[in-house]
C-alpha cells in the first residue's frame, strides 16, 4: 500500500457515548470506540471489523480520517503486505487526569518520539 491509500473502513455501530461506554465497562482493556467530530461514536464491538484491532502508536503509519458519520483509515507511509498497521489513538479524557488514569493509558510503543501515553497532545497539556 502506498502512503495516502485508503486501506479500511473503521465499522460499528453508530451511537451515543453513553450507552457505548456502559458496553466498555464490560470489557475492561478494550477500546472500540472512534469518536466522531458531531459527538457520536462508532462501537466497533458492536457490528465492527477487523480495524477495531488497530493498535495505537506515536509515530503511526497510518491516520484515520472522518467522512461524514465514517471513518477510514489511510496509510501516512509506504506499508508493504506483513507489517502491522498503527493509529496515533489520540485519547480524549474528560476531566482531571490522574495518575491511575495515566497508567491504564501508557503507551509502550518505543518510538523515538513515544509521549509514554496513549492521551492525544491537548489532553496531555491539562
Amino acid at each position: 500500500m502506498a502512503a495516502g491509500e485508503r486501506l479500511i473502513q473503521y465499522k460499528g455501530e453508530v451511537t451515543r457515548w453513553r450507552p457505548a461506554a456502559a458496553r466498555q465497562r464490560s470489557d475492561v482493556g478494550h477500546t472500540f470506540v472512534f469518536g466522531l467530530s458531531d459527538g457520536r461514536v462508532i462501537d466497533g464491538s458492536r457490528g465492527g471489523n477487523s480495524a477495531r484491532f488497530l493498535n495505537h502508536a506515536c509515530a503511526p503509519n497510518c491516520e484515520a480520517i472522518e467522512t461524514g458519520d465514517r471513518i477510514y483509515v489511510h496509510a501516512l507511509t509506504d506499508i508493504k503486505p506483513g507489517d502491522e498497521l498503527f493509529i496515533d489513538y489520540g485519547l480524549e479524557i474528560e476531566g482531571e487526569i490522574s495518575e491511575d488514569i495515566r497508567a491504564q493509558y501508557v503507551c509502550h510503543c518505543g518510538a523515538s518520539t513515544c509521549r509514554q501515553s496513549m492521551i492525544g497532545h491537548r489532553a496531555e497539556s491539562s
